[in-house]
């Protein structure tokens, strides 16, 4: 059975205060201080933190202690339009119509309309299935252009009892009497700790994990920089273990040919220097593209290690001409999972033994 309260802006107030509890899961509710909500779905081993009328991001989480998100200038989310206006949550939606860095034939924002879009209205859901008890946090945006495009998004954050993950859903579907372009990335901004490792589910050669040549807008190069790209294009290798002395500008990888498990899922793991890690995983067939974002300077740390994408970063127009812009037709939908979660050192060893066996080629089915 499953039980299905909408949440009213009214509800959030200056101090966090519990707005329902299912047994050790637990949905707060607060107001920050530059006026945005915040819903803090709880468990007996942490917590994620979700703006659910700032584009359905989820600001941070934390399990068994240890936060997952980047660091950066902000201390908090802030009111914006635009992701750069609020640069230093967890998770963002980015897309949908529009995606990545624009080219010089782009008008549109920084990763779209969607990561700070202002939702038309959010609820809990409480209940039990066969994976057990859960919480889950929807939001809504009906989207409508004048002689464009009409969508409705409704991003989702699942947080089971006991465990030290969460699932992060979107849904989209056309409103319009013509087909949509979508174009989506789970923008997801772990912590860089210094000296971790990144396993993925392919080699590290050149094949593999292809360092974007193109340098964007925000990004000034220097002959430095410029042979730094040229040394990571021949060995990617060099980061495999997050060194920040080569972050600083931003790294850019496209991570192709990985090997899914038997269910057809792509899984990353960051393991850190302590043993312990973060994971993330989603379905391959939802995500044909997946990117690697890494950057440490004085004012933002993160290590993005893997972003489920349907297309790569270099907007619009560049990935209309790679054909990676796709297309939902009249009254589609299309839906999009991903699984972020806290390792501990034993979770993470075998996640690591089994990302090992993926690369080699050598897993069976």
């Amino acid at each position: 059975m499953i039980t299905t309260v909408a949440l009213p802006r009214a509800a959030f107030g200056e101090r966090e205060a519990t707005f329902l509890r299912m047994g050790e899961l637990e949905a707060l509710l607060h107001r920050t201080a530059t006026g945005v909500e915040v819903v803090r779905l709880r468990n007996a081993r942490g917590a994620v933190q979700v703006l659910p009328f700032l584009g359905g991001m989820v600001w941070d989480a934390a399990f068994d202690g240890v936060r997952l998100g980047m660091d950066g200038m902000f201390d908090g989310p802030r009111p914006a339009s635009v992701i750069t206006g609020t640069y230093g949550c967890l998770l963002f939606h980015s897309g949908l119509l529009r995606n990545g860095c624009p080219g010089p034939e782009d008008a549109h924002a920084l990763h779209g309309e969607m990561p700070c879009a202002p939702m038309d209205g959010a609820e809990l859901e409480a209940g039990e299935d066969a994976a057990g008890p859960f919480l889950r946090l929807t939001s809504r945006r009906d989207h409508a252009e004048g002689f464009g495009a009409h969508y409705l998004a409704t991003p989702g954050v699942t947080l089971r009892a006991g465990e030290t993950g969460f699932d992060v859903t979107m849904q989209v579907r056309n409103l319009s009497g013509k087909p949509m372009d979508l174009m989506y990335m789970a923008h997801a901004n772990f912590a860089f700790p210094p000296g971790a490792r990144l396993l993925q589910p392919a080699p590290y050669d050149p094949e593999h994990v292809a360092v974007r040549t193109v340098v964007p807008g925000h990004v000034h190069p220097t002959p430095e920089y410029e042979a730094r790209l040229a040394a990571l294009a021949r060995d990617p290798a060099l980061l495999e273990q997050l060194d920040p002395a080569l972050c600083d500008p931003e790294q850019v990888f496209y991570l192709r040919g990985l090997r899914p498990d038997a269910d057809g899922r792509a899984h990353h793991l960051l393991r850190r220097p302590g043993g312990d890690g973060f994971g993330l995983s989603y379905a391959l067939a939802d995500f044909p593209h997946t990117v690697r974002w890494l950057l440490h300077d004085p004012d933002q740390q993160v290590a993005a290690f893997a972003l489920p994408s349907t297309c790569e970063p270099e907007g619009y127009t560049a990935e209309r001409r790679k054909g990676h812009v796709q297309s939902i037709p009249p009254g589609g939908e299309r839906g999009f999972a991903v699984r972020i979660s806290y390792l501990d050192s034993s979770a993470a060893a075998a996640a690591e033994a089994r990302l090992r066996t993926l690369a080699s080629g050598t897993a069976r089915s």
